[in-house]
């Protein structure tokens, strides 16, 4: 069959070209239509209960997640000059356009008492700026308890101003201007004074992270190029071979890029990677297809039966290292994560199209090329290379007992680093620590306790249920318990603004800033608390709608809360369930837990299961496809220990090395499970290949195959190697991971296909009684079966 396939491509290559070239130029029109997504891609399948949940008071309470927080920290804040100046940088930033309000000392209100109505209006502390003197204002803020370690730390001087921004414009490209407007107002108040600034909340999180893939992607695109480049100049010693597997990586690489457009997907931290996935896979194709046009023109100088070789000999190898390196990456399509699915399916797609770019360029191209000369070729006769595999050789049939002894040794010391992994991940882990974004988390975290959104919602169960005061005292007691944990910011319910009523409503005493004990007490907050919905002039309307459904029947309980990791998260969670199923009973109550933190937990919790999920499914599909390939189940099992081998070693070093299990770490492994099987397959072909060549001998044909293939898989091993260790240059730590941990798990691959593989060969060998022919191993049947080559 492939060598039809030669013969076909070698006679239609024009006709071949024009259509690769046509269909690259559509891909190519597609691609350059490409967006980055600014959305916050959820993790957590549409149909999962806590997604469900939080949709659920998203469309009761609104966005919980548009929150950007500027901080700073100094002794002077209420100097007069620093305060006017603050309150002015407070009206600028209202001024850039999607900003909804604006938070901050300088705009705090108070209640005030009319003694003639006996109501309470909505005061300003502060009028008009700028002021002649602060004393005043502070005197009057600071005795309202209600803005104290929400918008500022007496314990450490931190102050804090609440930018909310229009959520439909944290989901567009207008994003990015909008945060910078911001940082740049801020930064340039900061340089006059000083003093650093500190930025948070999830806009500014997900806005730089955004522009940081945006950046990596062109840096990664043109390292992957030139560093394989290199290599190949290296190892061909040839501009044509050179040039070759650079149009057809790019042809992939547009083709990757037009394929995301067509799929209706944006550019997410993970489709980023597909680009230059596509060159640092995409080359070892052209080295498996050039090397063996090499070789059989080295044998035999005869340009064109070369190439038909070339195509006839490694088109099974090709092709089967594309689809199981696609099925290593395919199989996130099958899992009901958003992210996976778009990352599984573009790549699962493109790799395979590079077989076929590959398998039509490579023969056409070089068709219309003079044959290669000796310098081109000089490189089959390396002699360092031929020393070395001759030094493998001879370890493989002198000294499969140190082989096997290491091998287990390392494995057993794996299989305890294995037990040292832990889960965990972070909301911001893939930061490095020194990251600008990561550091002035770690200030909110310091100062305010964090700035995570944490969600409780109290149901009722009954319409005007939350006006009762037995519920209020509840909710009361329940975030002034919340306080006691150190990882919990200041909460905020509608009971924070009943106790700033109350204590304006007696006089301005701090020691009122509490609930009303009894309904004579409370019996002037019912009005505010029944304004209706077309009434704006009062606080409490802005606090029902953020506070309190519709119908009264529920309550929120806003917190902000440390990064404190997924591993902890729940923890955190079970230790606050016991107070609140206390105060609230489940026959009367229902409590929801929500909220982004909640959701990014439930997310990294999904994605580690489903990426384990997608491996034990990758497991399964690749080595079918080596049973259909091969028939036998001893080739099997001797694939599935010299692959698994690699990965455990991986694992363990993971754990020694303290590196946790995050989504980005557990990535590595169907990646590189689906990449280094490729060598798997391209050893064990060539051994099936030439076992008849050597009268069935299993001995000798490992011989050769070590030396046949040991060149090629070196040097696609490097290549691989260096494409994925360009990854270690990211600003991402689960970018890096993917780099130098599959990096890591390819050069182990390398070695255990060109040792542990062959020795594993030569002992089934001997496994076999003395008179079993080669066919009966390799199809596990009698003697008087005959494998067909």
């Amino acid at each position: 069959m492939w060598h039809n396939i030669a013969a076909f491509i070698i006679k239609f290559r024009i006709a071949l070209l024009i259509v690769l070239l046509a269909s690259t130029g559509i891909m190519g029109y597609f691609a350059a239509q490409i967006k980055i997504s600014y959305e916050f891609t959820s993790a957590v399948p549409t149909d999962n209960a806590k997604y469900i949940e939080y949709q659920s008071f998203r469309k009761q309470f609104g966005e919980d997640g548009n929150l950007m927080v500027i901080g700073v920290q100094t002794k002077d804040f209420f100097s007069t000059a620093f305060f006017n100046d603050y309150a002015a940088l407070a009206k600028q930033v209202a001024k850039v356009p999607s900003v909804e309000n604006v938070l901050s000392i300088p705009g705090a209100i108070t209640l005030v008492k009319d003694t003639a109505t006996q109501k309470l209006k909505v005061s300003p502390i502060a009028a008009d700026f700028p002021l002649a003197s602060v004393d005043s204002f502070r005197q009057v803020f600071l005795n309202l308890p209600f803005y104290k370690g929400f918008l500022y730390n007496p314990e450490t001087d931190a102050y804090m101003m609440a930018v909310r921004i229009d959520k439909n414009v944290l989901n567009s490209k207008d994003r990015a201007a909008v945060i910078n407007s911001i940082v740049a107002l801020a930064s340039d108040f900061g340089k006059k004074y000083n003093i650093e600034m500190h930025y948070s909340g999830l806009p500014l999180i997900r806005t730089e992270m955004a522009l940081k893939v945006q950046s990596e992607m062109r840096l990664f695109l043109i390292l992957s190029f030139i560093l394989t480049a290199v290599i190949l100049v290296l190892f061909f010693r040839s501009f044509m071979a050179v040039l070759a597997s650079m149009l057809v990586v790019a042809i992939g690489v547009v083709w990757s890029m037009g394929t995301i457009v067509l799929l209706g997907y944006k550019i997410t931290i993970l489709t980023a990677l597909i680009p230059p996935l596509v060159v640092v896979i995409g080359i070892p194709n052209c080295v498996y297809l050039l090397n063996r046009y090499h070789y059989e023109y080295y044998r035999n100088p005869n340009k064109m039966k070369s190439l038909l070789r070339m195509v006839d000999r490694m088109g099974i190898v090709t092709f089967f290292t594309n689809l199981t390196a696609a099925i290593g990456f395919g199989v996130f399509f099958f899992t009901k994560s958003t992210l996976l699915k778009e990352f599984g399916l573009v790549a699962g797609i493109n790799i395979l199209g590079l077989f076929f770019i590959s398998l039509v360029f490579i023969p056409a191209f070089f068709s219309f090329l003079p044959p290669p000369n000796v310098r081109h070729t000089s490189y089959l006769e390396s002699s360092w290379i031929n020393k070395l595999l001759t030094r493998i050789t001879n370890w493989v049939f002198g000294h499969r007992a140190w082989i096997y002894s290491f091998t287990i040794i390392v494995c057993v010391f794996s299989v305890i680093g294995l037990t040292r992994l832990r889960n965990d991940a972070h909301i911001v882990d893939d930061l490095p620590k020194s990251d600008k974004v990561y550091v002035d988390l770690k200030f909110f975290e310091k100062n305010f306790r964090g700035v995570m959104p944490l969600e409780l919602v109290i149901d009722t169960k009954r319409k005007n249920g939350v006006l009762s005061l037995d519920v209020l005292g509840k909710m009361d007691k329940l975030t002034t318990y919340l306080q006691q944990y150190p990882e919990i910011g200041r909460p905020l319910a509608i009971t924070e603004g009943i106790k700033f009523a109350n204590q304006a409503y007696f006089g301005g005493d701090t020691s009122n800033y509490e609930v009303p004990g009894d309904m004579i007490q409370a019996a002037f907050i019912m009005p505010y608390l029944r304004t209706n919905k077309g009434d704006n002039n009062t606080m409490f309307n802005r606090l029902l709608h953020s506070f309190i459904d519709s119908t009264k029947q529920k309550a929120r309980i806003s917190v902000s809360m440390a990064d404190i990791g997924s591993r902890r998260l729940p923890g955190l969670l079970d230790s606050i369930r016991p107070e609140v199923n206390k105060l609230f009973d489940s026959a009367k109550f229902n409590v929801t837990y929500t909220g982004t933190s909640i959701t990014f937990l439930e997310g990294s919790k999904f994605i580690v299961n489903s990426l384990r999920d997608s491996l034990i499914l990758a497991f399964l599909i690749i080595f079918g496809c080596m049973i259909a390939l091969f028939r036998s189940w001893r080739i099997l099992l001797i694939s599935i220990v010299v692959n698994i081998v690699p990965l455990l070693i991986t694992a363990g070093l993971m754990g020694w090395m303290g590196i946790r299990i995050k989504p980005s770490t557990v990535l590595v492994f169907s990646v590189a499970l689906g990449i280094t099987i490729d060598v798997t397959i391209r050893f064990l072909v060539n051994f099936k290949q030439e076992l008849s060549r050597h009268d069935d001998s299993i001995a000798n044909t490992v011989h050769r195959t070590i030396h046949d293939t040991g060149l090629s898989i070196i040097y696609t091993s490097l290549i691989l190697i260096a494409g994925f260790s360009v990854f270690i240059l990211s600003q991402f730590d689960g970018t890096k991971s993917l780099g130098y941990l599959t990096s890591i798990t390819l050069l182990l691959a390398m070695v255990t296909n060109l040792t542990l593989l062959p020795a594993l060969l030569l002992w089934m060998d001997k496994v076999i009684e003395k008179k079993n022919d080669a066919a009966a191993f390799l199809m596990g049947e009698d003697d008087n079966d005959v494998i067909k080559l």
